[in-house]
């Protein structure tokens, strides 16, 4: 049996260390009242896109092939029960997968605040990443939400996970370091240290890189970067982006001395308050609509997925944020009121629009749909708001109804 390493020590920059600048920046961007001007149901559906980015992200860091434009076929798709089935039962795991994430995202989301993040804490958010999944080829493990009992290996890796006698004592080990009440100036620190931790011991025999930045996710949430539950969109975006930066950044940090982890946290950190001031970025709303919804809506055109008259009235409700109909009332001259209603009532079936409360006459936009959602995340990718700008050519608009 193996000698026990223990860690439960916080590193500690110096003051004129990066990592300690990082800190002061970061704690700033977490008290910083998140204003903007971007409507909250407009922010939150840009969220939405995020995590489902997120999930896709940190699926194929695993080695899930899945294309953004593939994935979100089958979630565009979610009027048409059977054809999401046809796809999920004739293809992929990858599918499922991304699914697991997304679920283990909402339910981070409903738990958290009231929750700690304990031995059932984690074992739910194992249990939840690798249902379904085949564990013998695929990503699902034979004992979800338990600890391993046999010892494992990391493929390209020289790392060596803990004898599996050990990771009961190292996960209570950790879970207590999380859970310990430090001062809040080390809760960056904690979260950096924490996922690191987490991979080195490797709990489960499957599932443990989408576990751990899942528990970062939660870390975050927990300690406040997620005001209002509106600003944090894709934070783990900082691994996703170079898996080769992300394992070689992880290795550096297995020896576990304090030169080994101040690099990591400032691996981490860098990542974090790179994407917290994008996100930032989409809360004011001149910036999201000039650089992002209206130029989608003249991709969208360009490429036939919608008609001149539906561009005039998408682009009168993304300047006004919501309108009513008397507000493009000068867009049909001549035309009865009747069939302002009509291409109204066209534009919310298509789910372009949406009325604002039950009988509303007032409407907002809607992203979320075969028509708007590929040209929307083609603009953000030209934007750099993705982790996997590459990924962003095949997206197929050609599999929208024009109609």
């Amino acid at each position: 049996m193996e000698t026990k390493f223990t860690y439960t020590n916080l590193v500690k920059p110096s003051y004129d260390s990066p990592v300690t600048d990082l800190i002061i920046e970061l704690e700033k961007l977490r008290t910083k009242r998140m204003g903007g001007t971007t409507d909250f149901y407009v922010f939150h559906q840009i969220k939405t896109i995020f995590h489902t980015l997120e999930s896709i992200g940190s699926a194929r860091i695993e080695g899930n092939n899945t294309t953004i434009s593939d994935y979100l076929e089958t979630k565009l798709n979610s009027d048409n029960p059977s054809k999401i089935q046809a796809n999920i039962e004739e293809t992929r795991e990858g599918i499922k997968e991304i699914r697991n994430i997304e679920g283990a995202i909402n339910f981070i989301e409903l738990a958290i605040i009231d929750s700690k993040i304990d031995k059932s804490f984690i074992s739910e958010l194992h249990k939840i990443v690798v249902s379904k999944l085949d564990h013998v080829t695929g990503e699902g493990d034979k004992n979800p939400g338990t600890y391993r009992h046999s010892n494992v290996e990391i493929g390209k890796s020289n790392h060596k996970p803990v004898d599996w006698t050990m990771v009961d004592e190292y996960m209570e080990e950790l879970i207590a370091f999380i859970n310990r009440d430090d001062l809040p100036k080390y809760d960056l620190l904690k979260i950096a240290i924490v996922h690191h931790r987490f991979l080195w011991i490797h709990p489960f025999r499957n599932g443990n890189g989408r576990t751990a930045r899942l528990i970062t996710y939660a870390m975050l949430v927990k300690y406040g970067f997620n005001i209002n539950s509106v600003r944090i969109l894709n934070p783990t975006a900082i691994f996703c982006s170079n898996r080769g930066n992300y394992y070689s950044n992880l290795a550096n940090a297995d020896n576990h001395t304090d030169e080994g982890l101040l690099s990591w946290c400032e691996y981490v950190l860098t990542g974090l308050k790179t994407e917290i001031e994008k996100v930032d970025k989409l809360a004011d709303y001149a910036f999201l609509r000039k650089e992002i919804l209206i130029p989608a809506i003249d991709y969208a055109y360009e490429k036939e997925l919608i008609k001149e008259i539906e561009v005039k009235i998408l682009k009168s409700v993304i300047e006004k944020q919501n309108i009513v109909a008397n507000d493009i009332k000068g867009l049909f001259h001549n035309k009865w009121n009747s069939e302002i209603s009509r291409q109204i009532k066209i534009l919310t079936e298509k789910n372009m629009l949406e009325p604002i409360g039950e009988k509303a006459r007032k409407y907002r936009i809607r992203i979320f749909n075969k028509y708007l959602l590929n040209a929307i995340i083609h603009y953000l990718g030209k934007n750099d708001f993705l982790p996997e700008r590459n990924d962003v050519v095949v997206i197929d608009t050609s599999k929208a109804n024009k109609g």
